[in-house]
């Protein structure tokens, strides 16, 4: 079982989520609906790390820090060591309050009056056992859950030949954590997790994982009736009050998001912006399906740019 973060760790948590939200346009629309959330910073590496908890801990792919930090054995971290981390995300859609999470993303936003005020990386259901999409209220919170045993994931546990339970109480082997956020789709919940490298995979039920800290921090400020949405957009592209084109791409894990490049296209096509795009680095940003927003914007309008600031 993974070691639950120090304060430190949990402060910087905090930073990087919060300090970073710029005002940006989404390619459909004129109206600045959306934000950028994350930002690009240093962090120093933990006894006990490993890429893939790094990765989870900040919502970023394991991959992609490795690449970024030029690691020739990924599976070799000293503690001190500083890898540079980039978990910059563009935020799909505004919403007045509430939650939205993003399936592709693997990110939960958390409004209120019309801001994103929390910004969480989460573990989703596994390809087999999809996460559903709609939208959603609050329908309980629970601390200290009882697991009850959904016959289905019984019947997985008999076929995997594990000891099959129907009930498990509160206590450091209930795979739900200390907090529940059941939803008004049935059967599905938000909560946390005593298997903390899981968040930013799918590899759940089809509930959705936090950290423990984050879904404490959650559970505190949604009431019963909360709103939620969950969306499926693996394709993000915005433009900031500056011009810049932004473009996110991630896996389509679902296989729901169509051809990643036509998306794009369209996108683009339908904002007007398609001369100010550099296309040859958005082609690299699909390819890469990195899951993170890069920017796309054409070199003459880069240069513009830089000289008018």
């Amino acid at each position: 079982m993974a070691e639950r973060p120090g304060p430190a760790a949990v402060l910087l948590t905090a930073l990087v989520l919060a300090a970073l939200v710029l005002t940006v346009r989404t390619a459909e629309t004129d109206s600045p609906i959306a934000v950028l959330t994350g930002e690009t910073f240093d962090y120093a590496v933990r006894p006990g790390d490993f890429l893939f908890r790094i990765g989870a801990r900040f919502g970023a792919d394991a991959y992609v820090i490795a690449r970024d930090n030029h690691l020739a054995d990924p599976s070799r971290l000293l503690p001190g060591q500083i890898l540079r981390i980039d978990n910059r995300h563009v935020v799909p859609e505004k919403i007045e309050e509430g939650i939205l999470i993003n399936l592709p993303q693997r990110m939960l936003f958390y409004f209120e009056a019309g801001e994103v005020v929390l910004s969480f990386p989460v573990g989703l259901g596994k390809p087999s056992w999809k996460t559903p999409t709609g939208t959603f209220k609050i329908a309980q919170k629970r601390e200290n859950p009882i697991w009850n045993v959904p016959k289905s994931i019984q019947e997985e546990m008999e076929n995997e030949g594990e000891v099959v339970r129907d009930r498990v109480p509160p206590g450091p082997d209930n795979p739900l954590g200390r907090h529940w956020l059941g939803l008004s789709i049935g059967g599905y919940g938000i909560h946390g997790t005593i298997a903390p490298d899981s968040v930013y995979q799918f590899q759940s039920h089809g509930c959705i994982r936090l950290h423990p800290e984050d879904i404490e921090e959650l559970f505190d400020r949604v009431e019963n009736g909360s709103p939620g949405k969950i969306v499926y957009e693996p394709v993000l592209m915005a433009e900031d009050a500056r011009g810049r084109i932004l473009l996110e791409v991630h896996k389509d894990v679902y296989k729901k998001g169509g051809d990643p490049l036509q998306t794009v296209l369209a996108l683009a096509a339908r904002r007007g912006i398609e001369g100010r795009v550099d296309w040859e680095g958005a082609r690299e940003v699909v390819r890469r399906k990195e899951g993170l927003a890069r920017d796309v914007t054409g070199s003459t309008h880069r240069q513009t740019d830089e000289m008018n600031r």
